[in-house]
Formats: C-alpha cells, sequence, structure tokens
C-alpha cells in the first residue's frame, strides 16, 4: 500500500496531485509549525501577464510560531472576491471553466476560520473533480521518522526544483510559453475529465 505524506496546500500543484493519484493514502502534515511564502497558502495561475500569485492572507503573529492546524484566515481585505476574479479573468475562455466553476463558488462565498479547513475543502473539490476517492488522515503527532512517501517538500514555494511536467495546451501559451507546475486548477481548467489521465 502507498501512503504519502504531504502539506495541506491551497489548490495544491500539479506535482503535488502527480503523487496523490498515485497513492492508496494521503496523510496530511497538520502538526508542523506554520511557515510563511509556501503553497500552504498561495497557488500560481497562468494569466495574459504570465503566472500570477494567489495568496490566502493569514493572521500570523510575529516571533511565535503556530502550528499549520492553528493559523487564521485573515479576511481584512476581500481575497476571496479577488481570486475569483482573477480566476474568471484567466479561464473564463479556457474549455472546461464553465463546467467545474459552479463547484468551486461555495468556497469563495463561505467564511472559513482555519487555513487548514480551506485547504482540505480545496482538496476535496480538487478530488471530486477528479472523480477520484483517495482515503485521508490528518497527522497526530508531527511525523519525524516516516515509511511513507515523505512529500512535504512539495509545499516549499522557494524550491528552486523543476518539474518536468509534460505540456498540455494552456491558455496564454502563446503570449507566456508553457508554465510547469501551477496550481491543479490550471490543469482542470484546461484538460477536464481528462487531467486525471494526464497526472
Amino acid at each position: 500500500m502507498s501512503l504519502v505524506l504531504v502539506q495541506p496546500t491551497y489548490f495544491s500543484t500539479i506535482a503535488q496531485y502527480v503523487a496523490i493519484v498515485k497513492s492508496d493514502q494521503i496523510i496530511f502534515e497538520v502538526e508542523d509549525n506554520f511557515q510563511k511564502q509556501t503553497y500552504r497558502n498561495r497557488c500560481y495561475i497562468n494569466t495574459a501577464n504570465g503566472k500570477q500569485l494567489l495568496n490566502v492572507p493569514v493572521q500570523h503573529k510575529k516571533g511565535i510560531k503556530q502550528k499549520t492546524k492553528d493559523i487564521k484566515i485573515d479576511y481584512k481585505d476581500s481575497w476571496q472576491k479577488q481570486h475569483l476574479k482573477s480566476l474568471k479573468t484567466a479561464y473564463s475562455a479556457s474549455p472546461f471553466f464553465e463546467f467545474y466553476i459552479d463547484d468551486l463558488l461555495p468556497l469563495f462565498e463561505k467564511k472559513y476560520t482555519y487555513l487548514l479547513d480551506l485547504n482540505l475543502e480545496s482538496h476535496l473539490l480538487i478530488m471530486d473533480a477528479l472523480q477520484l476517492n483517495i482515503p485521508f488522515k490528518k497527522s497526530e503527532n508531527y511525523i519525524t521518522k516516516t515509511e511513507y512517501l515523505d512529500l512535504r517538500y512539495l509545499a516549499i514555494d522557494k524550491n528552486k526544483t523543476t518539474y518536468n511536467l509534460e505540456r498540455y495546451i494552456q491558455v496564454f501559451e502563446q503570449n507566456n510559453g508553457f508554465i510547469s507546475n501551477l496550481s491543479i486548477l490550471d490543469l482542470l481548467f484546461m484538460e477536464g475529465p481528462n487531467a486525471v489521465n494526464y497526472l
């Protein structure tokens, strides 16, 4: 049985879903300390101007270590409206945008207190769209030694690893060339039900 250990991230990268699709069970690390500038609260989409960051603002106390599971979302700015507007601008011309957007809307309307709940909900929506049923559980303690495939590093945004993912057609490829390892949303809006075969 193949188990993968990953971070619950916001509309995770394609590389993370490549690993998830090949697994029998997912373990989400929730007992670690929150780190800024990771995919825990951000993702990248493809726009006319290139790669664009969608960032979920969080309430972070300076100098105090907080566990990922305890991080609260900051609603001072209407980030949900901004994210939805960005997605519509970037993908309304994509083949499968209309097919999936109604299922995604509740995520941008509900106010989640904790980042973890938002990330798990985004994961469930993606799994539903991919028509996959891979069980997951949350870690009960921080996992140090592991017999699982440890892919927590995939959540690091500053990771300079390049993922040689196969090309698929992207909306703004004429402007930007092919941009690898964006949010899973990019693949979903472009490939639709075929996204799971790509993964």
